[in-house]
């Protein structure tokens, strides 16, 4: 039998389930810490027992890594759903395909004018000052596409302004056209595919938790087990409980605001840093339909600022066992952020707004057909790529670099990072602590 040998892995989530992938490979069943009740971290899925499935919040698989899509395949027992994404955007009651940019066909006329005239204008300005995620914008769009749309979307999803926001978190994610592009999808219905994800995987049954599930026997899984305290010099773990545990390695995928205050003798300036972090909290509004949901897209963003959520996902369009038969699921998502626009209240009380807007928007016709409503709440859901952000994640991970503690994972890393590269985040991290060189294919 398989022993832990002393590596301990904090958090149960994709990150610290791709670090026991590794360390089972090398004859070590480590030990994996996590406070909640089952693990599973923010890949974890849910139902009630009445035949609706959700996730904790959208959660598709678009990895183009081979040998993640085998692992994953292997963890559903090779049962998943495979589709092409097509998403879109509702804006004051028109839908348009995503990207905006290349598509604003069918908006009214003189924002597509207006969008256009400054999209020509800003290209003709060399060597644009970009000290913020705002002058980035402006210099890629113009001033009316970039204040009507992205603007707008931040302060509901990130929950702070462009200028409040650096620009080392975009890699493909905001695709910046041509003229050619922005002139052909303002007088054409979509005649672009330019969005940074095509093919996706998404499980056939169990929700998105069943490309996880799968590696839970990979990993002496403890729940309930959460820490108070980490010794570093000692190398002990003491849990809420009052009881301890020792360790010889110790891999953390605990969100950095989290774990650096737990660790012994964590100096001041760490402390401070760790404290400046920030990171949006997600209320997911579930509601399940008497009647399937018939729209194409996975997704849909929501731009309008009288509208609480900023996108909501179809639960049908992902996988049809995600719902009972004859019936629609989808979920909504409202941002905050204890930094800048902290929660007040509970979860429970954004069901009834969002429900509002989602038959002001069309989504859903009326309460009547609602026979699911749920809500839960999301302390950890994206990185705030705040101008705050860059300094102190140095400040940390130079810390836990010299205690000797790996991390990985979204927020371990504090990083704009999916499944598939969280996953490999505790590959890596596991390979450090075995002290293993070179990397695996990636």
């Amino acid at each position: 039998m398989m022993e832990h040998q002393g590596y301990a892995i904090l958090g149960g989530g994709m990150a610290g389930f791709g670090a026991a992938n590794v360390l089972f490979a090398n004859g070590i069943r480590a030990r994996i810490y996590d406070k909640r009740s089952r693990p599973g971290g923010l890949t974890s899925s849910f139902g009630n027992g009445d035949g609706f499935v959700f996730d904790e919040g959208v959660h598709i698989s678009f990895t183009k890594n081979p040998r993640v899509k085998d692992l994953f395949a292997e963890s559903t027992g090779q049962k998943f759903e495979t589709g092409n994404v097509y998403c879109n955007n509702y804006w004051q009651g028109h839908w348009i395909k995503h990207p905006a940019q290349v598509n604003l066909h069918g908006l009214p006329a003189d924002l597509v004018v207006n969008c256009i005239k400054d999209f020509i204008e800003a290209r003709q300005v060399e060597n644009p000052k970009i000290a913020n995620y705002e002058d980035w914008l402006l210099a890629a769009f113009g001033k009316t596409f970039a204040e009507t749309f992205p603007a707008v979307y931040t302060r509901k999803y990130h929950t702070t302004g462009a200028s409040n926001m650096s620009t080392d978190w975009l890699g493909p994610r905001l695709y910046r056209p041509n003229l050619e592009e922005v002139l052909r999808g303002a007088l054409e219905h979509e005649p672009l595919d330019v969005f940074y994800v095509n093919e996706f995987r998404y499980p056939t049954e169990g929700g998105f938790e069943s490309f996880i599930s799968g590696f839970y026997d990979k990993a002496e899984v403890l729940c309930d087990h959460e820490i108070a305290a980490i010794d570093t010099k000692e190398k002990q773990l003491t849990f809420k409980d009052g009881t301890t545990h020792d360790f010889n390695k110790l891999i953390s995928s605990l969100p950095l605001p989290i774990v650096i205050p737990l660790i012994k003798g964590v100096p001041d300036d760490v402390r401070e840093a760790a404290a400046r972090l920030a990171c949006t909290q997600v209320v997911v509004v579930n509601i399940g339909l008497n009647r399937p949901i018939e729209t194409k897209p996975q997704w849909s963003y929501f731009y309008d600022e009288d509208i609480p959520f900023a996108r909501v996902s179809y639960r049908g369009n992902l996988s049809k066992k995600s719902v009972p038969d004859g019936c629609g699921a989808l979920q909504a998502e409202i941002y905050f952020s204890e930094k800048y626009r902290p929660l007040t209240g509970h979860a429970d009380d954004w069901i009834e707004p969002a429900i509002d807007a989602l038959i002001k928007s069309g989504v859903v016709q009326s309460r009547a057909e609602i026979i699911h409503k749920s809500a839960i709440m999301l302390p950890f859901g994206n990185v705030i790529f705040d101008l705050d952000r860059k300094a102190a994640v140095e400040t940390v991970h130079a810390y836990l670099d010299e205690v000797g503690i790996e991390y990985c994972g979204r927020f371990g890393q504090w990083g704009y990072i999916w499944t598939d590269a969280a996953f490999l985040s505790g590959e890596r991290a596991a390979r450090a602590a075995l002290g293993l060189s070179g990397t695996v294919e990636e």
